[in-house]
Parts: structure tokens; sequence; C-alpha cells
């Protein structure tokens, strides 16, 4: 994961999404799953992906991480901030934070520059929408589809129009994920997105190279691609 996250910085990736392994999926797809199995049963877990944002301190692109709001109750939530900002990481993903119940690690977050990002999706009543735009900062993470991570052969033909509506309603960077399966799609998408987050598409190669150096160059071969892509459309 580390050499991974060092070559796809370098192949042109503006931000690198470190998920946390947990076991019980929340909005993960099948690729997602099998990779959290994976590195759970190498004991890959929170304090691994601390240990690894110390050894790449020296990495340009910035980096947040994938987390169930689970672990970060269990670690406090100040605490786990101030782990996350010491091991080099600016920001957290938590998909399962209720916009009720996120008042408290908002204020934290907030206070200590490190931001929470948080999800909208196209079921998110709009008056929702905005009150989790309110509660966030970094970016607000839009989910592309309505259901589970997973590469997409079409996106819905209303996520143009979805996306424009939020942006007059926010400051804040839109970045849109869930489905964008490769540079077709992120051709399309990158007009009306302030960035694109792809996972599953780039796990999918890592796990199919078999590991080590292929893994490695399949992951930075693939984000070049996306990132040729996103350039050619804006």
């Amino acid at each position: 994961t580390e050499a991974i996250l060092r070559a796809v910085g370098s192949a042109g990736a503006d931000l690198c999404e470190v998920g946390v392994p947990y076991s019980d999926p929340i909005a993960d797809g099948p690729v997602i799953q099998a990779s959290y199995q994976r590195a759970l049963d190498q004991k890959f877990k929170l304090q691994s992906v601390l240990d690894m944002g110390q050894r790449l301190s020296n990495v340009d692109s910035p980096r947040v991480v994938m987390v169930s709001y689970a672990i970060i109750f269990r670690v406090g939530p100040a605490k786990f901030i101030d782990q996350m900002k010491a091991a080099g990481y600016g920001g957290a993903i938590v998909p399962d934070l209720l916009v009720e119940e996120a008042d408290e690690m908002s204020t934290l977050c907030r206070a200590a520059d490190f931001s929470l990002i948080q999800l909208v999706t196209p079921t998110t009543p709009r008056d929702r929408q905005v009150q989790i735009a309110n509660s966030s900062s970094g970016f607000l993470y839009y989910v592309s589809v309505t259901g589970i991570t997973g590469e997409r052969r079409e996106l819905p033909t209303d996520l143009m129009d979805n996306v424009g509506w939020l942006r007059e309603q926010t400051k804040l960077p839109i970045c849109i994920g869930f489905g964008i399966s490769g540079p077709e799609t992120a051709t399309k998408l990158a007009p009306v997105a302030d960035g694109l987050i792809v996972g599953s598409a780039i796990v999918r190669r890592v796990h199919e190279a078999g590991g080590g150096q292929r893994s490695v160059n399949a992951a930075k071969s693939f984000v070049g691609e996306l990132r040729t892509a996103i350039d050619s459309a804006t």
C-alpha cells in the first residue's frame, strides 16, 4: 500500500484516500470488501495506517482516511484527530456519521484544521444536502449512484444537474465518487467536478496484478491514464 501511494502520487493523483480496514462494510462493494478482508487477515489495522503515514511524510500528495465512525468513537474523536494529524493525514471521510450526530466531530475538526468529509447521495433531500455541506470541510463527497462502491458502465443522466445545483449551495469543492470505471467516465465527469474519486477500479487492478511491483505498476499506469483523461477534458 505504501509503495502504491508513492507511485500514484507521482502519476498525478492530487490526493490519496486510505481506507482503514473494517469488518462490517458500510457502502463498500465486493472489490473493496475483499481488499479490507485481505488487509485484516494480514493484521493491517488502524495503527498500521498511522505508522505508514509517518513513513510517507516526504510524499507531496495529501492524504485522507476513509474510516467508520465506530473506529473514531472507540479511539475518541479528539485523540483520533490528533493521531491522524501527527501521521500526516489531512482529513477523514466518515460515511456512517449522520449529520444529526456530526456537531462534535465537525467542531473538533475545524478547530484542528482537519477536514471532515461527508457524503451526499442521489437520494439525499436537498435541504439535507445543504445541512451536510454546512457541517463538512475540505470537500464534499458526491456519491454518483444509488448503491455501493464499484465500477459502472453508465451513470445517472441527472448527475450533472444535481451536482450543478449543489455547487450553488456551497463554496466547498465537490468531488464525485462511486462508479468511475476508467478514463472514459472521467472525461465525462471532469468538467462538472472539482475532483474524481476512484477506488474499486484501482483496487481491482492492484489485486489482479498479483502483488509486489506488478501491482504498483498497475496502479501507477491506470492513475496516469485517468490524469491524462481529466486534463484533456478540462
